[in-house]
């Protein structure tokens, strides 16, 4: 989905090379800092990591493939059909978009979590604290910023004042299997999946597709190139999301009026 709009995507090989200089930097990979082991070593270094792709993301818009799937939601729901996305990217596109029905398997960037008391709360203020603004850009020039502690968001629920980290899900960490419930729910009354711009090699997600293929529901996907399943749907469009999605999900002529 993300491919054409310069945004980076953790499960693509092109993508993660995007990351080499943040990475270079620090003396980390990005696999190493995405890690719930990294951020308590380090908790300082995670928070700019990921406050400057906050902040980068704010700059982006959903491109056309995100607004036509959200037309198509609102259009198919007046028809008393229902449309889900089931998405591993955690930039909330989707939802500035207009789509209602999203489960974020590997959560959000506009989202913290208490790692004291777990209490998850939606987040856009930008900067997040004032100890992290203009922080985390990739520059072989600055010197590391070691950030303390109580300077770093922080839980406001009552009582607590617990560290926050970014509500994702991590390198060795398990999805939130009440999202991984509704998403099976989702997958037991699916009668058509759409696989749009994923690189299909990230499970349990990679998977879905080629499950409901083989129960004999239709499954197409739309990539700019083939992916490992691709051979085992039915239906392989390739070109980019924006461009063959706003076409596919255009209104026909056999739908009723409204």
């Amino acid at each position: 989905m993300d491919k054409n709009m310069a945004i980076k995507n953790w499960d693509s090989l092109d993508n993660w090379q995007k990351f080499d200089m943040f990475g270079l930097m620090l003396g980390i990979t990005p696999t190493e800092l995405a890690t719930v082991e990294h951020f308590e070593k380090n908790p300082s270094l995670s928070w700019q990591f990921y406050h400057h792709r906050r902040e980068g993301m704010v700059t982006k818009l959903p491109n056309k493939a995100h607004i036509a799937i959200a037309e198509c939601e609102k259009r198919l729901k007046s028809q008393g059909r229902r449309v889900v996305v089931i998405t591993q990217n955690i930039d909330e596109l989707h939802k500035r978009a207009g789509s209602e029905n999203i489960l974020e398997m590997h959560g959000s960037l506009f989202k913290i979590r208490c790692t004291k008391c777990q209490d998850v709360t939606a987040n856009t203020d930008s900067p997040i604290c004032p100890a992290l603004a203009g922080k985390g850009a990739p520059d072989f020039e600055a010197d590391e910023d070691n950030i303390p502690l109580d300077e770093l968001p922080r839980c406001k629920k009552a009582g607590c004042g617990g560290l926050m980290r970014p509500h994702v899900v991590w390198f060795g960490e398990a999805l939130d299997p009440s999202i991984l419930a509704k998403a099976e729910e989702e997958l037991e009354k699916c009668d058509l999946c759409l696989l749009i711009g994923t690189s299909s090699v990230v499970k349990p997600v990679a998977l879905f597709g080629p499950r409901l293929s083989i129960l004999g529901i239709p499954v197409a996907e739309f990539n700019t190139e083939e992916t490992p399943v691709t051979k085992s749907l039915g239906y392989h469009f390739q070109g980019p999301a924006c461009t063959l999605i706003p076409e596919a999900l255009a209104k026909h002529e056999s739908e009723p009026e409204r």
